[in-house]
């Protein structure tokens, strides 16, 4: 086996099976391109899943990533860093946040934030004010507690019993909502855009609804940026657009750009419930990981580049249209920024994974959101020529599905 060629068909003897992956290998990259084994070239618009948003191997990156391994990896925590302290008072700078909690992925960063809401209510009220509040189709995470906030059961199924206490309702739906929030809620845990959901944007007015209620009943507002953070969708975070400000907000994805690195965000007092030993990570907020992000943060951070997500959004947008007219092939284009989904019509519906794969066939990368809807989360900083040939070898896939 160790001479085995480095093949997908090794995988299927050597990794757990809980992937499916293509049959590509790609090896390197650069910008918004990617090159597999045989030096076949596609033009990428998965961005990892939403966390390449700065395209792969960017130069400063790769200089930030060589000078801080020729000083110092990681400490453990009963020692602070130089890079944390930078890239945490940059957050809270750039955000509502006083506090930072680094973690290394957005379960770990999800995980702490429903442990410090629970935590903070049991500190502050009572025991009994533990319920969280979240949504149908949410994604929260794949830890025991993260799969069970969140509001997909598929993902849930076979790991019974499931932590307790978390009441799923309608996305967008204020009037469940309100019937639903009571003096034992202790968080109301929601995304701004359901990305793995089926790229489905918060309505403003439910979103001012829910911080209205957790003013009124004493919870907190937890916001998963995850996905749609680090600009996204054309702000630093997206809490920034909906005229609301959370109480906890985690951050992961592109904030490392693809080396592992996420944030719990929230206040001096609501963090003031963690105290020494109550949470903690082995590698969060390592000098390696948060030097990287620091780069990342300050490339993102930039007025021209968050105004240009919002114009490629428009171009991919109208783009799409224009293939849509042509072939029909979905009912709503969805999302805002760089996160963009199609919803599939109903002859189409249940065959994401098709245009998926007939997108890799013309030597483009997308993703899927459910198996209705086809997801685009390029790099912020994929060129205007990228997109026109990239929306050119999606419509060669469209074609290819609907001819099929």
């Amino acid at each position: 086996m160790l001479n085995q060629p480095l093949n997908r068909s090794l995988f299927d003897q050597v990794m757990v099976p809980n992937y499916a992956p293509t049959r590509i290998i790609p090896v390197r990259g650069r910008g918004s391109q990617v090159w597999d084994q045989d030096g076949r070239e596609y033009l990428d618009f998965a961005g990892g899943i939403a966390v390449t948003g700065v395209g792969h191997c960017h130069p400063k990156l790769v200089s930030t990533l060589k000078r801080q391994g020729d000083s110092i990896w990681h400490l453990s925590n009963f020692m602070t860093n130089e890079p944390a302290l930078r890239l945490a008072r940059k957050l809270t700078a750039a955000t509502f946040a006083e506090r930072v909690f680094f973690a290394n992925s957005g379960s770990e960063a999800n995980e702490a934030a429903f442990k410090l809401a629970r935590l903070y209510n049991h500190e502050r009220y009572s025991d009994t004010k533990h319920e969280i509040i979240a949504f149908d189709q949410s994604f929260h995470g794949r830890t025991l507690f993260t799969v069970s906030v969140g509001g997909q059961p598929k993902y849930r199924q076979g790991f019974g019993p499931t932590p307790t206490g978390i009441t799923h309702l309608p996305y967008n739906d204020i009037t469940a909502l309100e019937t639903a929030v009571s003096e034992r809620t202790c968080a109301i845990v929601m995304e701004p855009l359901q990305g793995e959901g089926g790229v489905i944007s918060a309505d403003p007015a439910f979103v001012v609804r829910a911080r209205e209620l957790c003013n009124q009943y004493h919870a907190l507002l937890v916001m998963d940026e995850v996905q749609t953070g680090m600009g996204r969708l054309g702000s630093l975070y997206g809490y920034q657009q909906l005229g609301v400000t959370p109480d906890i907000l985690t951050t992961a994805k592109a904030l490392g750009n693809g080396f592992p690195i996420a944030a719990m965000l929230t206040t001096a007092e609501i963090a003031s419930a963690m105290a020494v030993g109550t949470h903690g990570s082995t590698f969060g907020g390592n000098p390696l990981a948060c030097s990287i992000a620091e780069t990342v943060f300050d490339i993102i951070n930039d007025a021209q580049v968050l105004a240009g997500v919002r114009y490629k959004h428009q171009l991919i947008r109208e783009k799409l249209a224009a293939i849509n007219a042509k072939y029909n092939f979905c009912s709503e284009i969805r999302g805002d920024g760089l996160l963009i989904g199609c919803a599939l019509n109903l002859p189409y519906q249940g065959f994401a994974h098709h245009f998926m794969h007939a997108a890799q066939d013309q030597q483009l990368l997308v993703l899927i959101a459910g198996p209705d809807v086809v997801r685009m989360t390029p790099s912020l900083l994929i060129t205007e020529s990228e997109i026109n040939i990239g929306l050119e070898r999606f419509e060669a896939a469209v074609a290819q599905v609907i001819q099929s």
